[in-house]
C-alpha cells in the first residue's frame, strides 16, 4: 500500500490532535515513582509496562515518545499526517507526589515542546502541561505557555493523585484556561487505587476499558457538580470518541434529571443548562483517538454535531499506517470530512 499523501491533495489536511511526547525529566521522575515502596498500582501497571517491557510495541512507543525531530516527522509522513498537536504523555505530572518536581517537569517539557514547534512550525503545535496539584503555579504556567510559547490548549491527564477538577481547590486552573480561551484536553489516566482493583485483576485497567471509564467519570463529575455553570465559556476535549459518553446521552439525561428531582444526592443540584447532554454539546469536543471506526465517528457527529468531532491518531500508542487510508474512504461529504480532519482542529486550536 502506498503511503497517504500529505499536503492536502485529498481536499483537506490531516491534523492529529492527541499525539504524545515525553522528556528525560519526566522519565526520570517516573522511574523514581516506580522505585517507591508505596507505588500506586495503576501507575505501576501503566508506566512499569511502557518504560521497560521488551515487547516490540512498548519498545517502539518508548523510543518514539522522546523524539521531537526527524524520526517523528518521518513517521507522520508515512502515515499521512500533516500536523501533530502534541501533549506530554500520560500520566505526566499528575502522578508525581513531589510538587516541586512536578512543577519543574511541566515547565521543562513546555520549553522542550516550544523549541520543537519553533523548529517545525508547519508540523507541530503544542498543549501546555502544568502541575495541577499546585493550582496557582499551574495557572501561571498556563498563562506563560499561551502568551509566551504560543500554545493553544492545556492537557490534564485526568485524576490528580486521586482528585478531580470538580474539587474547588483546582479553580485557579479552570479560571486561567477560560480567561485565556484555551480548551482543556482531559486525557486518560489509569484509575486511582480506590477504583482500580477489579479492573487490574482482570487486565482491564488500561486503554482496553479502565481509561475510558475513569476519564468519562471525570468529565461527568465536571458537569454534574456545576463546574461548567461557574465557568460557562470553558471548553473541554475528550478523546477516544468521547470516552463513550456520546452513546450514553439519553440515559445520562434521564437518570440525572430523575436524581435531581428526587433529591437523591446532596452533591447533585439542578444545572443551569438542565440536561447533561446540553453541556456535552456546548462545552465539549470529541476526538476519535484510538477509534478509527466509521460508525462511531458518524454517530458522534450526528448526536453531538459535526463541528465538535475531530481527528486524532494517538501516536505513538495506536498508530497503524493504514488508519488514514481507511478514514479517507469514509462515506461522508467532503465538507464534513474536511471539518473532521482539518478545520475543526484549526478553529479549536487556533491553527489557521
Amino acid at each position: 500500500m502506498n503511503a497517504p499523501q500529505t499536503g492536502g491533495a485529498q481536499g483537506y489536511l490531516r491534523i492529529a490532535t492527541e499525539e504524545a511526547f515525553s522528556t528525560p525529566e519526566l522519565i526520570a521522575a517516573f522511574r523514581d515513582e516506580l522505585a517507591a515502596p508505596d507505588v500506586d498500582p495503576g501507575f505501576q501497571s501503566l508506566i512499569g509496562f511502557y518504560l521497560d517491557h521488551p515487547a516490540e510495541r512498548p519498545q517502539f512507543i518508548a523510543n518514539a515518545l522522546v523524539d521531537l525531530g526527524e524520526q517523528r516527522i518521518a513517521d507522520m509522513d508515512i502515515r499521512g499526517i500533516d500536523r501533530q498537536v502534541l501533549a506530554l504523555t500520560a500520566p505526566a505530572t499528575n502522578a508525581l507526589r513531589d510538587p516541586d518536581r512536578a512543577v519543574m517537569v511541566a515547565q521543562t517539557a513546555n520549553d522542550r515542546l516550544a523549541d520543537a514547534c519553533r523548529k517545525y512550525p508547519d508540523r507541530f503545535s503544542g498543549m501546555a502541561a502544568c502541575a495541577v496539584q499546585v493550582p496557582d503555579v499551574a495557572a501561571r504556567e498556563i498563562e506563560r505557555c499561551v502568551t509566551k510559547l504560543g500554545f493553544t490548549a492545556v492537557v490534564i491527564n485526568s485524576h490528580i493523585l486521586g482528585e478531580y477538577l470538580d474539587n474547588p481547590k483546582f479553580s485557579a486552573v479552570l479560571e486561567a484556561a477560560e480567561a485565556l480561551d484555551v480548551p482543556i484536553y482531559i486525557h486518560p489516566n489509569t484509575p486511582p487505587a480506590n477504583m482500580i482493583g477489579p479492573m487490574l485483576e482482570s487486565g482491564l485497567d488500561g486503554a482496553l476499558f479502565g481509561f475510558g471509564v475513569e476519564t468519562g467519570m471525570h468529565a461527568l463529575r465536571v458537569i454534574t457538580s456545576g463546574v461548567l455553570d461557574r465557568f460557562p465559556k470553558l471548553q473541554i476535549i475528550l478523546g477516544h470518541m468521547g470516552e463513550a459518553l456520546p452513546y450514553w446521552l439519553y440515559r445520562l439525561d434521564f437518570m440525572h434529571q430523575a436524581g435531581v428531582r428526587a433529591g437523591r444526592y446532596e452533591c447533585m443540584k439542578p444545572l443551569k443548562k438542565h440536561k447533561v447532554s446540553n453541556y456535552l454539546r456546548e462545552n465539549f469536543h470529541f476526538t476519535n483517538s484510538g477509534m478509527a471506526w466509521e460508525p462511531a465517528i458518524k454517530f458522534a457527529q450526528q448526536v453531538i454535531g459535526e463541528d465538535r468531532v475531530l481527528y486524532a491518531m494517538d501516536y505513538p500508542y495506536q498508530c497503524p499506517v493504514e488508519e488514514v487510508s481507511y478514514l479517507d474512504a469514509m462515506d461522508m461529504p467532503i465538507e464534513t470530512k474536511r471539518k473532521f480532519f482539518q478545520t475543526n482542529a484549526e478553529k479549536l486550536f487556533k491553527l489557521a
